[in-house]
């Protein structure tokens, strides 16, 4: 072999992730500082070659309860929570509002499960924009340098046509066959902080 053929593949084995990016998304909010995109499947395939990374969930508790939960998950802390007191007449539905306590329940977490700054971190929301993007964004102020945002989250994309039209079942890590159950594990399920 050439040793120009050689130093491709040690880098390719050195940095097994690199050869797993997702495309960067088009919608601003879904970007990341770190540039470090995956869909459900890639990160299913990272957690499976890496045994210390962390994939965590920041999906509201409600949302879980009625969409199911990733049986990887290692980590569960939502970064914004439903505000039934918080009604959107533009969505018909309630909104969200931050959860204060995010980065210290989230930080803990890390810490318990002696997260490195280097450790492979995969955050997973809905749909991959709009919460695990600025988490991502959150870790890579605090200094790690593996955080990952999964790109077509748990429920993936709505469906473009047909008597579903909007329904989230593509893609996503429920809609690609990547183990997950309605069944939460209870030692891994948020838990507000008692005031």
């Amino acid at each position: 072999m050439t040793r120009s053929l050689l130093a491709v593949l040690a880098l390719t084995l050195a940095t097994p992730t690199a050869a797993l990016a997702a495309d960067k998304p088009q919608k601003a909010s879904a970007q990341t500082t770190l540039d470090l995109y995956v869909t459900a499947q890639e990160a299913w395939q990272m957690l499976q070659k890496d045994e210390k990374a962390l994939l965590i969930d920041v999906r509201d508790p409600i949302e879980i309860k009625f969409t199911g939960f990733a049986n990887e998950t290692d980590i569960h802390v939502p970064w914004k929570l439903a505000a039934p007191e918080r009604w959107v007449e533009k969505r018909s539905s309630w909104g969200m509002k931050a959860n204060p306590d995010f980065s210290a329940q989230l930080n803990a977490k890390l810490a318990e499960l002696k997260a490195e700054k280097d450790t492979t971190l995969i955050v997973m929301c809905r749909s991959g924009s709009t919460r695990s993007a600025p988490v991502v964004n959150l870790l890579a102020k605090q200094g790690y340098t593996q955080a990952w945002t999964v790109v077509d989250g748990f429920e993936g994309g709505k469906l473009k046509q047909g008597s579903s039209k909007g329904v989230r079942a593509v893609n996503g890590w429920r809609n690609s066959g990547l183990p997950w159950s309605y069944k939460i594990d209870p030692a891994i399920a948020w838990k507000p902080a008692v005031q």
